[in-house]
């Protein structure tokens, strides 16, 4: 298994990077000046981009793996290993998800708190409702985590 930082040609993660975040004008807002990485098992599995906020602070904007990966621990390892990748530059990491009880499980598993809410993110921010699963998606919850 090895994970690599992207710097050139990143649109070409564009559809595991649409699997988290499924309309592309807005992942064309992180996607340029944030760092990807990807994660290959001999082939891929994962990809995440990572921004920063400020001088203490970066935020995980997008992570995602492909489904029939899912549940095979990618995405924690890739968690494991940006988590001390940026602990030198940066205090805290946030991530910003909707309101889903089995992915806010997934990122507290991975050692982040609940922080706060920005309501009806997802409702002024996407051109169509958005849902996973059954669930539509209107506040995005921030979690962090002290790294």
């Amino acid at each position: 298994m090895r994970i690599e930082k992207i710097t050139e040609n990143k649109k070409q993660f564009l559809d595991l990077l649409l699997l988290a975040d499924e309309q592309e004008n807005m992942i064309d807002k992180y996607l340029p000046s944030g760092d990807l990485f990807a994660l290959f098992d001999d082939d891929l599995k994962s990809v995440c981009v990572v921004m920063p906020i400020n001088s203490e602070t970066c935020e995980l904007k997008n992570i995602a793996t492909y489904d029939i990966y899912q549940g095979k621990g990618y995405g924690r390892t890739l968690i494991n290993f940006i988590s001390d990748y940026y602990k030198k530059a940066y205090r805290t990491m946030l991530v910003g998800t909707g309101e889903t009880p089995g992915i806010l499980s997934f990122y507290e598993g991975c050692g982040f708190k609940k922080s706060h809410r920005v309501e009806n993110f997802f409702t002024d921010n996407y051109d169509h409702p958005m849902f996973d699963g059954d669930i539509q998606l209107v506040d995005m919850i921030y979690l962090k985590k002290d790294l």
